[in-house]
């Protein structure tokens, strides 16, 4: 029987966009792009997931070009990969914000393999989006940044989500991080195709790093809150 780091592993180095997007948009995909990102990303989930358990899932938004961009692994920067995840990435580093949240929140809870035991952390999109601010600086994009780009990846995000869920997700509750416009576009797809009984959003961790850095022990106890459902 395939365990859910054999799945999750099929499912992140078979990846591809095949559709078009908007001008000035560059689709970011680090399993293809970032040497060693594969091996890296097996070695973490064969590290946390290699077991037959079903997990909750926490849908994030897009892959960010400091996290999941250079690691493979949502909201984990080589700082935290390296510790408390114990794989080193030799010659990299780098820090984002939501990582240092998630993994607060992580550490809260239990540790590593207490949390990645119960929760997989998928996105709308698996793949990031990046475009090109004047002076020409690559900065992140997000999927519901545009219409242009919401329309262009949408059957994609669809077909990505029904992958996730059959990594051996359970359907119960997503928690959606991003309490704005990323739970009000998966509310609404959820109503239309049912993949969830519930979605219980959660401020996203890289609004509460900007603006709610005072108020993070609270954030953290509502993260921790929400889980018990």
């Amino acid at each position: 029987m395939k365990t859910m780091a054999d799945k999750i592993i099929h499912f992140n180095t078979h990846l591809a966009f095949k559709g078009t997007l908007p001008p000035g948009i560059r689709i970011m995909n680090p399993f293809r792009e970032q040497p060693g990102v594969v091996d890296i990303m097996t070695t973490f989930y064969r590290k946390f997931y290699n077991d037959t358990r079903p997990r909750k899932l926490i849908l994030g938004i897009n892959p960010g070009r400091f996290g999941a961009g250079v690691t493979g692994i949502p909201f984990t920067d080589s700082v935290r990969l390296a510790d408390p995840c114990g794989i080193e990435i030799p010659g990299i580093k780098t820090y984002e914000p939501s990582s240092v949240f998630v993994y607060d929140v992580i550490a809260a809870y239990g540790g590593p393999k207490a949390f990645y035991g119960d929760f997989f952390i998928g996105a709308m999109s698996p793949l990031g989006f990046t475009t090109l601010k004047p002076g020409g600086k690559e900065v992140n994009y997000n999927y519901y940044d545009s219409k242009a780009l919401t329309d262009a990846v949408m059957d994609f995000m669809l077909d990505c989500l029904r992958k996730q869920l059959a990594l051996g997700l359970d359907a119960q509750v997503a928690y959606v991080l991003g309490t704005g416009k990323n739970a009000a576009f998966i509310s609404k797809l959820n109503e239309q195709y049912g993949f969830f009984e519930r979605i219980e959003p959660l401020e996203h961790p890289r609004f509460i790093m900007q603006y709610r850095l005072k108020r993070k022990e609270e954030y953290i106890n509502k993260y921790l809150e929400a889980f018990k459902i």
